[in-house]
């Protein structure tokens, strides 16, 4: 029988916004056990967490001052322990984001290190230097802070993000620690933020002329990290239940994202390449195809991927709704894992016009407010009612303000309707629970904006990506599901259905 994660459908929380059980505006950890029976409902085989630590939050939870405890905003221990018992009896289980490549800079060692002189064993926990390089942050502007004694430290991210020195012991005894701690506590995986990330190359060298000469950063994807999650393995492997790591790694190519999930390292790595995939028949399949194969050159699950926390809601970055629904059609039918983001479900469009003095996400202040960030995509979740938060919060907080427009597509709104977007993913998961969807992919005859593809289960998709109505081809079966209805027997523009023999 095959591993519960080869084939899982994994929800992602993020906490902040999910739902806010105490009024302070600001989403928790009893807000999402609130809220289980609607993701028991939803049908999901597990949930991952985004950060819920003590952190300064200057980037969402993802600068953690606390490995091992929980952020008083989002609650406490117990709370996590009632959350995760109650998961487990609906049947759901857990995983926790872990994130490795840097901590807060009011982390307690980024604390001592400053306090301590250049070249100690405090700073060596850290990447100090006494030169900086070319490398720049993600968020924006040179990757490098300056301390009062001159040195610098490096920091990816936000400068309150300091990245850590993986080739010092003490940091990978840390964080083994830490992953024996949550999963005494009976979590189920860990996803691994920045896992690409953790390894520099010897010397910091410098990313030279950016002439698209070359694909190898030095801060990225270097070899030696793969000895670190080789560790991590033997470590998961010796609990009980099955317990998993999924990688946050974007590579170069498909083959490099394949050696995380060799028999001895990870067990998945979200697929980055089918979410930047333009809404493209030859494009699709050409993505899919490579990632399949690199994945089953390792004998290893494709993990794949629509959206998350970093990404616009793909109802607007593919264009529209319509397009949305036929896209998680297409997913849910390929062999492998998925993992859902929050409110996708729902039909949610990116929120494009915050007031600039809501957002929050460093790559927003960073840029001076000429990137919009991220805070588009992680606005409440609406859950009932007529006007903004929508059920988010008991008194009506809510951190980042909802717009009016999301009132037709709340959750309890769309819970009764066959035809809402709700009813789409939990129909769509149900079916591939059913078993039908088994077995390797096989593409069908197909004219080339047209995906056509079965799996021995019994089930197959079609896919309209061309311009036109396309009737469907003779034999393809009993249909099941569509993200849209069939007129005269075709299958409309930018919509998706499936079928089983």
């Amino acid at each position: 029988m095959d591993k519960w994660w080869r084939n899982a459908v994994i929800y992602e929380v993020y906490p902040r916004s999910f739902a806010d059980s105490d009024g302070d505006g600001e989403g928790d950890l009893a807000g999402v056990r609130a809220h289980l029976p609607y993701l028991r409902d939803l049908g999901v085989d597990a949930i991952w967490l985004t950060p819920f630590y003590p952190s300064p939050m200057a980037d969402g939870g993802y600068d953690v001052a606390d490995y091992r405890d929980v952020d008083p905003r989002f609650g406490t221990l117990d709370s996590f322990d009632e959350m995760l018992a109650q998961a487990h009896a609906l049947g759901i289980r857990v995983i926790v984001d872990i994130v490795p490549n840097h901590s807060s800079s009011a982390h307690p060692w980024f604390v001592e290190a400053l306090a301590s002189p250049p070249g100690s064993p405090a700073r060596d926990r850290y990447i100090f230097s006494d030169t900086t390089n070319d490398w720049r942050s993600v968020f924006g502007g040179p990757a490098w802070a300056q301390v009062p004694d001159g040195q610098h430290y490096l920091h990816l991210f936000d400068p309150g993000q300091p990245d850590f020195n993986w080739r010092n012991p003490q940091v990978r005894a840390e964080f083994e620690s830490v992953l024996r701690f949550w999963l005494d506590r009976g979590v189920d995986g860990f996803r691994i933020d920045v896992a690409h990330g953790l390894i520099k190359a010897v010397g910091l060298p410098s990313l030279g002329p950016d002439d698209g000469t070359s694909s190898v950063v030095p801060y990225q994807d270097q070899d030696e990290v793969h000895e670190i999650y080789r560790d991590w393995r033997r470590i998961l492997d010796s609990y009980p239940g099955d317990r998993i790591a999924v990688a946050e790694a974007w590579v170069s190519d498909p083959s490099r994202l394949s050696l995380y999930v060799v028999a001895d390292e990870l067990h998945q790595a979200f697929n980055f390449d089918f979410l930047q995939a333009p809404w493209d028949g030859p494009a699709l399949r050409h993505t899919i195809d490579r990632c399949i194969a690199a994945a089953d050159a390792v004998g290893a699950p494709t993990t794949w991927v629509l959206s998350n926390h970093d990404v616009r809601r793909q109802v607007t970055r593919l264009g529209s709704l319509d397009r949305a629904r036929a896209a998680i059609l297409l997913m849910l039918a390929l062999p492998g894992s998925a993992y859902l983001y929050q409110g996708e479900e729902l039909g949610l469009p990116e929120v494009l016009d915050l007031p600039p003095h809501a957002r929050q996400d460093p790559v927003w202040k960073r840029s001076g407010g000429t990137e919009l960030g991220r805070d588009g995509c992680r606005v409440p979740m609406p859950w009932s009612g007529d006007t903004p938060p929508f059920g988010f919060s008991p008194n009506g907080a809510s951190w980042l303000p909802a717009p009016a427009s999301w009132a037709t597509l709340t959750a309890q709104a769309q819970a009764a309707d066959p035809r809402s977007t709700l009813s789409l993913y939990r129909d769509a998961i149900r079916l591939r629970r059913a078993g039908n969807a088994t077995g390797p992919l096989q593409w069908l005859d197909s004219a080339p904006e047209v995906l056509h593809f079965r799996r021995p289960g019994g089930l197959s998709c079609l896919v309209n990506l061309s311009g036109a109505p396309l009737p469907v081809p003779d034999g393809t079966g009993e249909r099941v599901l569509a993200s849209a209805p069939l007129v005269d027997g075709a299958l409309a523009v930018d919509s998706a259905a499936w079928f089983i023999d």
